[in-house]
């Protein structure tokens, strides 16, 4: 009984780790579109990424890290009166099943913080979001010129 019982206990953290890479298997994943950046300044120390995101099940986007920038942060843009206030979202951007959600200039926006060089049109910049349930999803993100309001590349 003991001898059962050990086994059992040393196999019940494998099972565990097992079970949970397949639950995160079947989550189905989100589908990112229209992505883009646009193009910054030579100095220009910030920067933005734009698309439309799409999770079939509900899912939240929580973070996102690009290698062109030290630092990667979701945000929101609102009205305060008559002054536009920009705001870090720090639980996360909520996907609801099937309804796409639109991080656009002057709206929802993945912000590159202290970048490492700037981002020039025609070029690409690697991000990779982190959801709550899909797997993460690497993306090639364009580089628009300045003040464009959208691309056409689809994941």
């Amino acid at each position: 009984m003991r001898r059962v019982l050990l086994v059992a206990l040393l196999l019940a953290p494998g099972l565990n780790a097992g079970l949970a890479q397949a639950q995160q298997a079947q989550v189905p994943p989100v589908r990112a579109e229209n992505a883009f950046a646009r193009a910054t300044a030579p100095r220009q120390t910030v920067g933005a990424a734009y698309m439309t995101l799409t999770s079939p099940a509900g899912d939240r986007l929580l973070s996102a890290t690009s290698p062109a920038a030290a630092r990667v942060e979701l945000h929101t843009m609102t009205m305060d009166g008559a002054v536009m206030r920009m705001r870090e979202l720090p639980d996360g951007l909520p996907l609801p099943a099937g309804q796409p959600v639109s991080l656009a200039p002057g709206g929802l926006h993945i912000m590159l913080v202290d970048l490492k060089a700037p981002l020039v049109a025609g070029q690409m910049v690697d991000v990779v979001l982190r959801f709550q349930n899909a797997p993460a999803m690497e993306l090639r993100v364009p580089v628009a010129p300045v003040g464009a309001q959208g691309a056409g590349h689809a994941h």
